[in-house]
């Protein structure tokens, strides 16, 4: 059942035991992150109700656009610097993460779909690291671990787009399906059967065992202390 009530910029319900799913609903914007989205996905990774989490869309058009280009340069660089506080929290939490890529996953979308446990892509997902052309690194601190150091540099300097056939012949995601949402779900339920702490055992010791988290920290301050993302920088 829905847990929400009126138009919500993230929809929550339970499609299966053990299993939570949360879909951004931002369509006309192309699921762009906003603070009423981040302040959302915030809230609902600061204590996962259950022990796997999906993270997806409600629309095919897009899994997420990044930051929204369409607020103030203060605030977005604001919106950026929260984002780590998000994947930091998606990292940490003992569920297991899976992301539903349906369509692009730019910028913080590609960030959302990197901090996932694992990920699971339609055919037309493509997914974009957005970064130096913004004054931004983004998406060094993991890319690396799923991708290996040569291709993060490629994808993260060229900021070229990477369709979903590449993305799983180069580790980038785990799985494509022609529907990602199902497949997700399906994945989801089998993780949802494991032994909880067992499972969120692996997760501690396979996201240490890449020091992401201490790169994550390290993109989130140097962002933070050399912003320059504004849309004239967009443009350079």
């Amino acid at each position: 059942m829905e847990e929400t009530t009126g138009r919500q910029p993230l929809r929550r319900d339970r499609p299966a035991p053990g299993v939570v799913r949360l879909r951004l609903d931002r369509p006309d914007r192309r699921n762009a992150l906003d603070r009423p989205l981040l302040e959302a996905l915030l809230d609902a990774f600061a204590a996962p109700e259950e022990p796997v989490v999906v993270l997806g869309s409600t629309s095919p058009r897009a899994f997420c656009a990044g930051a929204d280009l369409g607020l103030p340069d203060a605030e977005r660089a604001e919106v950026s610097d929260l984002l780590y506080e998000l994947y930091g929290r998606m990292t940490s939490a003992d569920a297991i993460v899976v992301a539903a890529i349906d369509g692009p996953a730019v910028g913080g979308g590609a960030h959302l779909a990197i901090a996932a446990d694992l990920r699971v892509a339609s055919p037309g997902a493509r997914i974009r690291l957005a970064g130096p052309g913004h004054g931004l690194a983004v998406g060094a601190w993991g890319l690396p671990s799923l991708v290996g150091r040569g291709r993060a540099m490629d994808l993260c300097l060229t900021m070229r787009p990477v369709d979903a056939a590449e993305a799983h012949a180069i580790g980038l995601v785990d799985r494509v399906a022609d529907d990602a949402a199902a497949a997700a779900i399906e994945l989801a339920t089998g993780l949802a059967a494991l032994d909880p702490a067992a499972a969120a055992r692996v997760k501690r010791v396979a996201w240490a065992s890449s020091r992401a988290l201490e790169a994550l920290e390290t993109e989130r301050a140097e962002n933070r202390a050399s912003w320059t993302g504004s849309m004239e920088a967009a443009r350079g």
